[in-house]
């Protein structure tokens, strides 16, 4: 008996010998295959993370190096080539808006958010589901004792989770076996049984509203998703207004530096009709060929401007016809309708503070608090769990029989349990409970101090609205005398007054264009206090009806790409209405 044991052994051993060295050897096999995992390899020290590469700017270039000296000689003030755009497209404020509601890169973004949060909700309210389990077993025991015995066992069950925190199940068992022994009988045997069974917490984890306290959370959590998405949005559709008015403003400065190289070239053709009838000092032309030169630097400038601000509201309508490199230039088609308008700012700023995202997050995150102090109450139980179970269990030579028997309900047994878990001190419960009510109570503060902060900005907005409105009428005026003076100091020049120099007319020209600069600026600045007004208050100017929820949802009927859509989401506002 100890040579059989001590070959058994010694067979054992030397399979396990093998065994473990070739389950190591294909792991490492498998581990120096797999990129980056190899001991000793780092994927990322690569020359590409570890270097910095330089660029020469000259080399790339797609012209020669020019230098300077000789592009000022090919340099002419009287041309405005490098300056101009080739192609203008005509745009609206409402073609604006609609591409941004139909293309807008970042929009499409936070339509995402509520998606995303209402499948969380999903997923959350799935705990209650009920669960099918079923298993299979089968084993033989073959003893030293000459005893032998084989047996399968198969299970099915069904179980569901119940809202007050227990769980109910149903489960059948049918075990068949057989042996060589002569006592047992029936051989072979069919053992079934049918067990129901319930688990229930009385004190801690019990009570409907503690177990869908995640589930209320997590609706909660997609509402908060939803006003800040929504908030997102009118940020994002404001900016578009806020861009367009850019580019119109940037597109005037242009026109106005363009019409300042005009008035220098006629003051440089007037210079010289009067050095020619009257003989005068040529400096006169130099007087005046020296007005060129800034204001072709004006036009560079102003274009350069127009590009970028024209790039950026590329960007936010992003559509594919306007290639952000083209030489195809948006022409703003939309005016500036500028009209005096006065509001309650008691009235508005209540309105806003009603009507914001920001406000409507908070009372949500304050329900979310409020549901997370009761649960935190509730754990701060001790607990207590009954268990219970009844079984009703049958026998037989045949499947059928012990099913029949089982019918009968002859052989019945139960159980009841109770088990109970009493933390000492509950010392980390009551900090939770405690962190969830300073949470709250620093949250009601968040909302007080929000509140104030939507007040300031309408008040701000409404004091900018104000402001730009006096500009306007400040610059309208400005410009209205700066043109006479212009058109005076020109005339006397004309009339070779004496102590009237093309500098003179220059001068009054550049007061001319700054006015004029001014008053485009004030008309742009007051477009845009409206938009921020409207932001303010958590709407949107010149919108109606916008809905700009997800086009992947199912659930949601798609009404962008208009301006003048279907009401769902985003609210209006209307200045005719509440001036």
């Amino acid at each position: 008996m100890d040579c059989r044991i001590e070959k058994s052994l010694g067979r054992f051993l030397k399979a396990f010998g093998l065994l473990v060295p070739g389950v190591w050897l294909i792991s490492g096999c498998h581990l120096q295959r797999a990129p980056g995992l190899a001991y000793g390899t780092d994927p990322y020290s690569t020359n590409e993370t570890r270097t910095i590469d330089g660029i020469d700017l000259e080399a790339i270039s797609e012209t020669p190096p020019l230098p300077i000296q000789e592009a000022v000689e090919q340099n002419r003030f009287d041309s405005i080539e490098n300056a101009t755009m080739e192609i203008r497209r005509p745009i609206t404020l409402a073609e604006v808006r609609s591409a941004a509601l139909s293309n807008n890169l970042d929009l499409r973004v936070e339509r995402m958010s509520p998606e995303i949060a209402r499948e969380t909700y999903n997923a959350e309210a799935a705990k209650f589901d009920q669960l099918l389990a079923a298993s299979i077993d089968r084993s033989e025991v073959d003893s030293p004792t000459g005893l032998k015995t084989s047996s399968v066992l198969s299970s099915v069950g069904l179980f569901k989770p119940m809202p007050s925190g227990g769980e109910m199940g149903v489960e059948f068992f049918s075990q068949r076996y057989n042996t060589n022994d002569p006592f047992v009988s029936p051989d072979p045997a069919y053992d079934n049984d049918l067990k129901f069974s319930i688990s229930q917490p009385l004190l801690r984890g019990a009570g409907f509203q503690t177990n869908t306290h995640s589930i209320r959370v997590a609706k909660l959590q997609s509402g908060i998703e939803a006003a800040r998405a929504k908030l997102e949005a009118i940020r994002i559709l404001a900016a578009a207004d806020k861009a367009y008015w850019a580019v119109y403003g940037a597109s005037m400065e242009i026109e106005i530096r363009r019409q300042q190289y005009e008035l220098a070239i006629r003051q440089l053709h007037d210079a010289k009709r009067y050095v020619a009838s009257t003989k005068g000092a040529t400096v006169e032309i130099t007087r005046a060929e020296s007005g060129l030169p800034g204001r072709l630097e004006g036009i560079i400038n102003a274009v350069t401007n127009f590009r970028i601000r024209e790039r950026n509201l590329k960007r936010i309508m992003n559509r594919p016809s306007l290639d952000w490199n083209s030489r195809e230039s948006i022409l703003p088609l939309t005016e500036p309708n500028p009209v005096g308008l006065s509001f309650d700012g008691r009235s508005l700023a209540d309105f806003a503070v009603e009507n914001r995202m920001e406000m409507l997050a908070l009372e949500i995150q304050l329900a979310i608090d409020e549901s997370q102090i009761e649960f935190d109450q509730n754990v701060r139980l001790p607990l207590f769990t009954m268990d219970y179970e009844y079984n009703v269990n049958g026998l037989g030579r045949h499947y059928g029989d012990a099913n029949y028997q089982i019918g009968d309900g002859d052989y019945a047994d139960w159980s009841i349990g109770f088990q109970a878990e009493v933390p000492i001190g509950f010392r980390a419960s009551n900090a939770r409970l405690r962190q969830s009510i300073l949470t709250r109570v620093q949250r009601l503060a968040t909302q007080d101090q929000r509140r104030q902060a939507i007040e300031q900005e309408v008040y701000d907005a409404l004091d900018l609205l104000d402001q730009n409105w006096q500009r306007i009428l400040a610059a309208r005026q400005e410009v209205v005398l700066a043109a006479r003076t212009y058109e005076a100091e020109r005339k006397l020049f004309q009339m070779g007054a004496e102590g009237r120099t093309s500098t003179d007319v220059l001068d009054a020209a550049a007061r001319l264009a700054l006015a004029q600069l001014r008053e485009i600026s004030a008309l742009v600045d007051y477009q845009i206090a409206q938009v921020d007004i409207a932001f303010a208050t958590g709407t949107l100017l010149g919108y109606s009806e916008v809905d700009w929820r997800s086009e992947d949802s199912p659930r949601d009927s798609m009404l962008v790409g208009s301006a003048t859509s279907r009401v769902n989401i985003t609210d209006t506002i209307s200045f005719a209405k509440i001036s």
